[in-house]
């Protein structure tokens, strides 16, 4: 088959696509690190990196010595301290926070190699829950009220007659289908979370699908011409 210089122009096209595909899929990995509140800090070429990280309570870092030398982590200030043992070339060490607060420290044995961390609250939960929760109780304070009206001594023999009220016999249903309709809303939303940071992969990986079965296509029709013609030629 002749190689032509579209054909290598189409090909060298091809091969971008799927590097690009791969560098897509390795990428995937961190981001989903960095969300379940894992971070990393490298100690190379005597400083920390990054300097400065802002996590959430609850994150745990972990630091990895890349240098031929010995370091150490030790807060010089912070809302609680700690201290690593002496991590050699390839050694790490991981600390979770729980205290929010700014964290600074330092390796002991090179001062001049210092960092920060800002550790923030957790995110406080939806009180979107509240209202449903103040309904669901409601029904039974009516309840008690009602049976307590039952078991209470009439004051007067009038009062023995009159009819019970129908008010706190029967207790308002209008807010039991909210918690129902808040937890079948839940998954959904949480499948549409998911789901988001996969459709632009899926996108990318279709492009490049297509490009691939156009080069393809190319290559074999270019190669038939190239059949037909040598054919012709021995006739």
């Amino acid at each position: 088959m002749t190689v032509t210089p579209t054909t290598t122009i189409l090909l060298r096209a091809l091969a971008a696509g799927m590097l690009l595909v791969a560098t897509a899929l390795i990428g995937l990995p961190s981001t989903a690190a960095h969300a379940a509140g894992q971070y990393q800090v490298r100690m190379s070429g005597y400083a920390f990196t990054p300097r400065a990280l802002t996590i959430t309570a609850g994150s745990t870092v972990t630091w990895t010595n890349q240098d031929t030398a010995p370091h150490d982590v030790k807060t010089t200030s912070g809302p609680h301290s700690f201290h690593s043992p002496m991590l050699d070339k390839g050694g790490s060490w991981s600390h979770t926070f729980t205290s929010p607060g700014t964290y600074r420290y330092l390796c002991t044995v090179h001062p001049d190699m210092t960092g920060q961390l800002i550790v923030k609250a957790a995110a406080a939960p939806s009180p979107s829950a509240a209202p449903s929760h103040t309904h669901e109780h409601e029904p039974t304070a009516r309840h008690q009220h009602a049976e307590r009206s039952a078991a209470a001594p009439p004051a007067t023999p009038r009062s023995s007659t009159r009819p019970p009220s129908p008010t706190a016999a029967s207790p308002t249903p209008s807010a039991a289908p909210s918690a129902p309709a808040q937890a079948q809303a839940a998954p959904d939303t949480q499948r549409a979370a998911t789901a988001s940071p996969l459709q632009p992969l899926l996108l990318l990986t279709g492009a490049v699908a297509g490009v691939a079965v156009l080069c393809l296509l190319l290559v074999g029709s270019r190669s038939a011409a190239a059949r037909r013609t040598e054919g012709s030629e021995d006739v």
